[in-house]
């Protein structure tokens, strides 16, 4: 049902019943690597190209969410997803080879979540039993569509990210045992005139601080009311900017809990990726791994996920466009975790 100005409250609240996550070397090197289902050295995975690599890493974690959920392929209603090539290629093809009916949707990074409050409100309103909710992206493929050519070799500022590769899944159904997924907030465009492609995170923080306030506001909830509220991809600068964000507003989120995917899911000091990671991978990964890990043992019970995206294109970026972002928060809560 609609709560507030822009957001769902899921009643009853459908139910994760299967999650997976599926990445490549660089993540698998990472502080995260434990919590993914597969990780594999390969980056084509022995395909021909890294389009067809980004595909086996997004159908691969769609198969694996299946098989924990313990459901039949044939009884999933409907598949969710996107991803960040032209025309989401990489997810209708998956769609294609996984045979379950599609709807397609595109949020650029933000398509985590648009993809589980889809699916959840298909099954909070009954249009669907189960329904999977998919998305991922290959470091290869967005650096060849979006910047350079993956052998070009060109050396990025400090304010650049690393786009994770890797495929995350989750089949939401009406009744079990998993996470909940409570509520959610669709976010509105946010456009602050940056036009540089390689600082996403300044570009999308705002967004992400305006959805999660709106989010606050429709519920009638302090900040304090979730173990973690967790963005997308901000990285450190974006992250940076919307603790500032945030304070401007007076609103009290306390540091320990508010984190981001980009900064969990590599380790900087480390490994080569910039500012941190990024990509429709990398809140997908870490949210159907790390994060529902942590709620199945118990260490977390009230998560925000707000997943952010970047709604440039190649072809807005070369006629100077600015880049108009969105972000969209799911809240999961484990059971008994519900005040």
């Amino acid at each position: 049902m609609l709560q507030g100005k822009q957001s769902w409250r899921f009643e009853p609240p459908p139910v994760v019943l299967g999650y997976a996550s599926v990445v490549g070397p660089e993540e698998g090197k990472g502080p995260l690597a434990s919590d993914f289902d597969q990780v594999h050295d390969d980056l084509r995975l022995g395909q021909k190209s890294w389009e067809l690599a980004e595909q086996q890493f997004l159908e691969r974690a769609v198969n694996r969410a299946i098989e924990k959920s313990g459901a039949d392929k044939s009884r999933i209603d409907f598949y969710v997803g996107g991803d960040l090539m032209n025309q989401i290629t990489s997810t209708s093809f998956v769609a294609r080879t996984v045979g379950i009916p599609y709807l397609g949707v595109f949020g650029a990074c933000s398509t985590a979540m648009e993809s589980a409050a889809v699916a959840a409100q298909l099954v909070s309103t009954g249009a669907a039993n189960l329904a999977i909710a998919a998305t991922g992206s290959h470091n290869c493929t967005a650096e060849k569509q979006f910047r350079y050519p993956t052998e070009y070799g060109s050396q990025k500022p400090p304010t650049a990210q690393f786009t994770v590769t890797g495929g995350g899944a989750a089949v939401i159904g009406a009744a079990g045992k998993g996470p909940k997924v409570m509520r959610a907030t669709i976010g509105k465009i946010i456009d602050m005139g940056i036009k540089n492609p390689f600082n996403m995170g300044a570009a999308m923080a705002p967004a992400a601080v305006d959805t999660i306030a709106q989010h606050l506001e429709d519920f009638a909830l302090e900040p304090s009311y979730y173990d973690l509220i967790v963005t997308g991809d901000l990285a450190q600068i974006g992250h940076s900017l919307a603790r500032d964000l945030f304070a401007e507003r007076q609103i009290p989120i306390d540091q320990t809990v508010f984190s981001d995917c980009g900064l969990l899911i590599f380790d900087r000091e480390r490994q080569q990726v910039q500012a941190g990671g990024s990509g429709c991978g990398c809140c997908a990964t870490v949210t159907y791994g790390h994060l529902f890990n942590r709620m199945s043992r118990g260490e977390l019970k009230r998560v925000l996920v707000v997943a952010t995206g970047a709604l440039l294109s190649p072809l807005s970026y070369q006629q100077g466009e600015s880049i108009p972002c969105v972000a969209h928060a799911v809240a999961f809560e484990a059971e008994g975790g519900e005040r």
